[in-house]
Parts: structure tokens; sequence; C-alpha cells
């Protein structure tokens, strides 16, 4: 099953977006799009989608009289230091709600944590059920979407050393279990192609991954799917892809 996918880059996305918002918050009285426009270098066709997403996600408000734009209180609470840390899990947990909803699928963040692989947040609900973690995702990398994307993001000594450290067990009849094969595959692997997993964690679950690297912090948005609705993994992907920049914006705050 092979998916095709154009160059979809969520980290130009959140470059841009943390320019706009940096004018944004010069202007307290509000600012238009055409000068927020000239003052990035921002073209207005890569704009207009850009306030929407920061607009319906709080990063800025449109005032009504005239089309300017404000920060919003989702920016308030992040920007402060106080309450960064509960703010940025309200908000994380707000996008992925969202995720799951418009794609129809489970969607989680996982981190590379202390050369370990962490699921840190996800949305699940009774028609988008969750993984079932019936092996530690910890020692299962090698067979996972999640665990594969975040090995992308090491280098080569990286992701021996993580392999040395869990044996690459059969978890279904699909996993990859040659250590050379995987080392080869993950060294090809497009950083805008996302990852996938079909039936090689689980029976009858398929998975996406894409990278969502801020800073030096290596991370992953997924999601999963049961295997009758495989069909829908290419379009669920595209949509996961572009959903990873307001993660990324986030976490960039």
């Amino acid at each position: 099953m092979a998916l095709q996918h154009e160059a979809i880059t969520p980290h130009r996305s959140v470059q841009s977006a943390l320019r706009v918002l940096e004018t944004v918050a010069r202007h307290s009285t509000g600012v238009t799009a055409a000068r927020i426009a000239r003052d990035t270098g921002v073209p207005l066709a890569q704009l207009t989608p850009l306030l929407r997403m920061l607009t319906s996600e709080g990063y800025v408000e449109e005032l009504t009289d005239g089309g300017a734009y404000v920060t919003g209180e989702t920016l308030s609470r992040l920007g402060s230091t106080r309450h960064h840390a509960a703010a940025l899990r309200e908000q994380l947990q707000r996008t992925l709600d969202g995720l799951r909803d418009s794609i129809g699928a489970a969607v989680y963040i996982s981190r590379y944590v202390d050369g370990e692989v962490r699921v840190t947040e996800f949305a699940a609900g009774p028609g988008t059920p969750a993984v079932n973690e019936w092996v530690d995702f910890r020692s299962s990398a090698h067979a996972s979407a999640v665990g594969k994307s975040l090995l992308t993001q090491l280098d080569v000594n990286g992701r021996r050393d993580h392999l040395s450290r869990h044996k690459m067990a059969r978890l279904t009849s699909r996993t990859i279990t040659n250590e050379q094969v995987l080392l080869n595959r993950l060294a090809s692997q497009p950083a805008t192609v996302p990852v996938l997993d079909l039936q090689e964690y689980a029976v009858g679950t398929v998975c996406a991954a894409v990278p969502i690297t801020a800073g030096s912090a290596v991370g992953c948005l997924a999601l999963s799917l049961p295997v009758e609705h495989a069909h829908r993994l290419r379009e669920a992907a595209d949509t996961l892809n572009r959903g990873a920049a307001p993660v990324l914006l986030s976490l960039a705050i």
C-alpha cells in the first residue's frame, strides 16, 4: 500500500505563524492582514489560511470593525510563565480533540525522552478507539508508526543505540525484525511523508505518524485506524500532516 504525498511542511507554516504573531503583538490596537503581509513578507495567499488557523486556535482575534487582528486568549495563556505548562496541556488537548473529530481517528503525541518512546497526549472516543497497547510502546519502536517516526529523527548512532537496548521482536507477520532492513527503511524515509504501520504492531490496526520536532526535542503526531478503515489512511495521513502546524506552534511558544 503506497502513499504519495505533496511536500507539505508544517514547520514552514509555523515559522510564518510566529512572524505573524510577533507582528500582531506589536500592534495592541489591531493590525490589518495587508499590513501583516507587508511586515512579515508572508504572501496574502498564504497568510489568509494562516490567519484562519490562528483565529480558530485562539492565537489571534479579528476585530469586528474593519478586519484588523489583535492577540488572542491562547497566546496570552501560553505566554504566561507561571501557567505555561497547564496552558500547553489544555491547548494540545483541544487541538488533538479537534483533529480526532476532523480525521475520524484516534490521535496521539509522542516524544523521545531519555532514550525512550513515550506517548504523552492522545484523543480517542467510542467511534475512534485508541490502539490497544498490548506490547509496551517503549519496546516496540521498530514496529509502530510512532516509534519509527521518532527513530527517523535520530542520527544513525542514536537509532543503533535504541535498537541495541530493545530487541526487535516479531509482533505480527508484517513486523520487520532485521535491524539492517529497518535502518535502511528509516534512512530512506522522506521527512515530509508520513511513516506508516500497516499491521506491523498489531493485527487489525493501521497507523501513520509525522514528525513534530520543536527545537532539540524529538516528537511526532500520529493516528490509528481499524484495518477495515485502511482505505482512509491516505486522506487521514494528509489531514494529520496539515494538522501538525497548530501542535508545533503550541510547542514553539
